[in-house]
């Protein structure tokens, strides 16, 4: 019988309503992870784009336990690092202990460097990056208790090139970038390894909106459906796919937080369908 990856493990996953935060902890709780999981479950000024809900949080609680997990959830603003540390500690102290983290937790706008608000700015960096710091703030002490560990920190493919219209997330994802190396130099004399993925676009409700899917197609005078919407998104990618799946982005964070990359560490993993090597892109 194959003994589960991440048996005996606990993973806190920030952004765990929906998404890739979502498949994040069903997929580590079918490897036998028990699930920390933390959302703010509400709006963010700035953002146009649908937020998540306490149902979507519920329904993720609900699909760990119907793989067979144990999760254990919580409300918190990755912003708030005082709320984030209570309600981290309170969750670690209910599963003795912390072994994986993923600062997941991000949110999405759009719109020319030049022209962007300050407040637009500065809400982008103050989740996108010093959020995901907060998270690792906070539960590093944890690892490095426990005697060793394993961060994903969730970037972008905007965290390794340039792209127009979303100057401040790619400024947010090349800071997380930053962020994992030089956490990776501090944490490995306690054995805790930090890591970062970088996805293309992700078919959550961060894209599959009105918002996202307009500004992808300026040409139609209507919303474009999901199929017209694909088809400038697919034009990102080498291979011949719009986007890819949460649960791609989970499986590689799994591999990360796993034993089988034991000796990984300081590592920007693309999970992006060749889109960073997209040749004249």
């Amino acid at each position: 019988m194959t003994v589960p990856r991440l048996a005996g493990k606990v993973a806190l996953i920030t952004g765990a309503a929906r998404g890739i935060g979502r498949a994040q902890a069903v997929r580590f709780a079918q490897e036998g992870a028990e699930i920390i999981g933390v959302d703010l479950c509400g709006p963010v000024d700035t953002v146009r784009v649908p937020h998540a809900t306490l149902d979507d949080l519920a329904e993720t609680t609900r699909q760990v336990g119907v793989v067979g997990g144990r999760m254990t959830s919580a409300v918190a603003d990755v912003r708030d690092k005082e709320a984030l540390c209570a309600a981290v500690d309170q969750a670690v102290s209910q599963h003795d202990g912390l072994d994986i983290v993923c600062a997941t937790a991000g949110i999405t706008s759009r719109g020319p460097a030049v022209e962007l608000s300050e407040e637009t700015w500065r809400t982008m960096l103050d989740v996108n990056l010093t959020g995901v710091f907060h998270t690792c703030q906070v539960s590093a002490p944890h690892l490095i208790a426990r005697g060793g560990g394993a961060m994903v920190l969730v970037s972008s493919i905007a965290g390794l090139r340039g792209l127009a219209g979303v100057a401040h997330y790619s400024a947010a994802k090349h800071g997380v970038v930053g962020l994992m190396r030089s956490l990776a130099n501090e944490l490995a004399p306690h054995r805790v390894r930090v890591n970062t993925v970088h996805p293309t676009n992700v078919d959550t409700p961060l894209i599959q909106n009105d918002s996202v899917r307009c500004a992808f197609r300026p040409d139609l005078q209507q919303p474009p459906t999901r199929s017209e919407f694909a088809d400038a998104t697919k034009a990102m990618n080498m291979l011949d796919v719009p986007w890819v799946q949460s649960v791609d982005v989970a499986n590689a964070s799994l591999f990360l937080v796993s034993d089988e990359a034991r000796y990984i560490t300081a590592v920007a993993l693309p999970v992006d369908a060749g889109a960073t090597q997209r040749q004249g892109r």
